[in-house]
């Protein structure tokens, strides 16, 4: 007990000195400009919670319309009235067909785990917006047990990859339409644990949940790379990012001990980003003047950096793009 009670003190500590002395989260250019994204429609998935909540926040901010495409519709509706009051106490109005530049807040229901559900939302975006100017593919599945979705893909697979691969191929013409518009791909810097096994994408002759997620974001990157290859010329371009590791809920599968959970959620507290510091490199690829024009690239913490050999192998990313759109039913 002695020993357990040392390491926590220890470990807290630690961490006061480290946040004590650690940088402060980038100030975005113009994010003190709350019209930065005025009039910009902005397509969220999986925004409400952890990154994708704390990006709309911002966003709504900076006056943009923020659509959140989420599973659960109940729970987007509370963090939606959430977000709307916290903006009301801020000081701006709240988010409304006729907010100004406060922006506006839609929520849609978005199932990345269905290719019906994903038909369906694009179905009624085509129908009811005019414009999109960002599109930001943030939801995703952390090291699941082994499951599939409603298609037979494995999850992690089909959700990260396979769903927005979909959606984002059903948007292209609204975004081209639109233009200038900007995609934005969250990916994991675990990717360069991951490779594309074009004999078992979907681990049905071997399953590793970390394995697995690792390759679902290896193909976000992939993906990433082709795609702005496509859009050359567009005006549409397409980024992907690794958000740092961020304290959200993205981990519920993993399994921590009882006797562990008050330390790890110490040192967590203290070394993990918070959701809004997570969020900054997303939010500066949606609306900075700094990335204007840029495409194909990958991000952290604002900066672009530099990929393994495998996550820029341009044969297996238009190979791995092909047979995407097999298994999604753009090709038949």
């Amino acid at each position: 007990m002695a020993v357990a009670t040392a390491a926590a003190l220890l470990a807290a500590l630690g961490g006061a000195l480290w946040l004590a002395t650690r940088p402060r989260v980038q100030q975005l250019p113009g994010g003190a400009n709350p019209g930065l994204m005025h009039g910009k429609t902005v397509l969220i998935t999986g925004a409400n919670s952890g990154l994708g909540r704390a990006t709309a926040a911002e966003l709504l901010r900076l006056g943009a319309r923020v659509i959140m495409g989420c599973r659960d519709r109940a729970r987007a509706e509370e963090a939606a009235g959430q977000l709307r009051r916290e903006l009301s106490q801020a000081g701006a109005p709240e988010p409304g067909p006729d907010a100004g530049r406060a922006g506006e807040l839609v929520v849609k229901e978005l199932d990345l785990a269905s290719l019906r559900s994903v038909r369906a939302f694009c179905q009624e975006m085509l129908q009811e917006e005019p414009r999109l100017d960002v599109l930001i593919n943030n939801a995703g599945i952390f090291q699941c047990p082994y499951m599939k979705t409603e298609d037979g893909f494995e999850m992690q697979f089909g959700v990260n990859h396979l769903g927005h691969f979909l959606l984002t191929n059903l948007l292209l013409g609204l975004l081209k339409s639109s233009a200038p518009s900007r995609i934005v791909v969250v990916s994991s810097k675990l990717y360069k644990y991951g490779d594309i096994n074009f004999e078992d994408l979907n681990c049905e002759q071997s399953y590793n949940k970390s394995f697995c997620y690792s390759r679902s974001k290896l193909a976000n990157i992939l993906f990433t790379r082709e795609l702005a290859r496509r859009l050359e010329g567009t005006n549409v371009t397409v980024n992907v990012l690794h958000p740092g590791i961020v304290r959200t809920n993205l981990g519920r599968h993993i399994h921590i001990p009882l006797l562990v959970k008050p330390l790890f959620n110490l040192v967590s507290w203290a070394f993990f980003k918070s959701p809004i510091e997570g969020a900054q490199t997303t939010i500066y690829l949606a609306s900075s003047p700094e990335v204007e024009g840029v495409s194909g690239k990958y991000f952290g913490d604002c900066k672009e950096e530099e990929l393994l050999p495998k996550a820029m192998d341009d044969a297996i990313a238009r190979k791995l793009w092909d047979i995407s759109e097999v298994m999604v039913g753009i090709l038949k």
